[in-house]
């Protein structure tokens, strides 16, 4: 499955929880998730998409880890069947 779907997927379902999926992009900062997931009552998470198998690159990483040592939920999304799961995670924060 293309990463192009699974993230649709994933723009779909956060629309249906009426929540906002941001596509993130930072000029001045490589490396950074694909997508800021933002539901209800102040839920906020990070997703890095990949295809089926991908792992993020170097600086998706690090980019990763800093995000989580700030506190911030960040996941890696290669599968369309994980996009409740990590909703549900986000929900439950």
């Amino acid at each position: 499955m293309l990463e192009k779907e699974i993230e649709e997927k994933l723009v779909e379902k956060v629309r249906g929880l009426d929540g906002l999926c941001l596509k993130f992009t930072s000029p001045s900062l490589t490396g950074v998730p694909d997508r800021m997931i933002l539901l209800p009552r102040g839920k906020i998470g990070f997703v890095e998409v990949k295809r089926k198998g991908q792992r993020p690159r170097k600086i998706q990483e690090l980019r990763i880890k800093q995000l989580k040592d700030l506190g911030f939920l960040v996941f890696v999304l290669d599968d369309r069947e994980k996009i409740e799961e990590i909703l549900d995670e986000i929900q439950a924060t």
